[in-house]
């Protein structure tokens, strides 16, 4: 039976920027999972992608005890098989891998059950948060693409994606619904991106420290007071070397 959050989702994503690997996303909650964890330092599109193109590769199933179970390196190697469905497709086979064990142990395997079981928002951002590859922004971000674009909104949720569940905004994949939202949303990282270059530029150097001056002035004394010492010695010794010769011709 498909869970309620099946039935309220879409029949398609727009975030793939293909057919069937979008409406895979949509009808397969463990894809979706997938492919918010492929979703850093590659573009989102291959990304959200590779979900459909890892079914494809495992003979057309995509199965979460199958992926759990199997062998890592073997799993490492079809993700490594190009065009590889990460930037880094070792590290990535791991963690996909640790995410289908938590589902299965936590969840029965029902991938959909990390947020139907979720009675409020806080629970459901502390259920994404536990899950491999999923750290405090990205949780957010996932929980507000189920509130936003499956209509899973348990009281608080838009507390718990805040600020990425804002109605109208276009900070993240949550608001991607069209190749035109697409765009809006990238303009928005490209303008954040530059905000923070020039705050960087903007903010000055930090001033030499005066804590070396500090220090340098007592070694200079040190040093000063230890030449008057040595001249003092030696000052003092040459009259009595020149009393003790005088007293000796007398």
């Amino acid at each position: 039976m498909a869970s309620p959050s099946r039935r309220k989702g879409p029949r398609s994503l727009a975030l793939a920027g293909d057919e069937v690997a979008d409406t895979l996303l949509a009808e397969d909650p463990l894809a979706l999972l997938i492919g918010m964890v492929l979703d850093q330092q590659i573009p989102l599109e291959r990304a959200f992608k590779s979900p459909a193109d890892l079914k494809e590769r495992l003979g057309g199933t995509l199965d979460v005890g199958a992926v759990a179970s199997m062998d890592p390196d073997e799993l490492a190697a079809i993700f490594s098989v190009t065009p590889a469905l990460h930037r880094f497709p070792g590290s990535m086979a791991r963690r996909v891998q640790e995410l289908c064990r938590v589902v299965i142990d936590n969840y029965g395997g029902d991938a959909a059950a990390v947020w139907t079981s979720a009675q409020d928002g806080a629970q459901l951002l502390a259920n994404v948060k536990a899950l491999p590859g999923f750290g405090e922004q990205k949780a957010r971000i996932f929980v507000a693409l189920l509130g936003k674009q499956f209509a899973v909104r348990p009281p608080g949720w838009q507390e718990a994606s805040s600020p990425f569940g804002e109605p109208g905004s276009f900070r993240s994949v949550a608001d991607i619904d069209s190749r035109e939202a697409l765009g809006k949303v990238r303009q928005y990282k490209q303008q954040m991106k530059a905000d923070a270059k020039a705050t960087a530029k903007a903010t000055p150097k930090a001033a030499p420290s005066s804590k070396a001056k500090a220090v340098s002035t007592p070694k200079a004394k040190v040093k000063a007071t230890s030449k008057v010492k040595t001249a003092s010695k030696t000052g003092a010794a040459a009259p009595a070397k020149a009393s003790a010769k005088a007293s000796g011709h007398g």
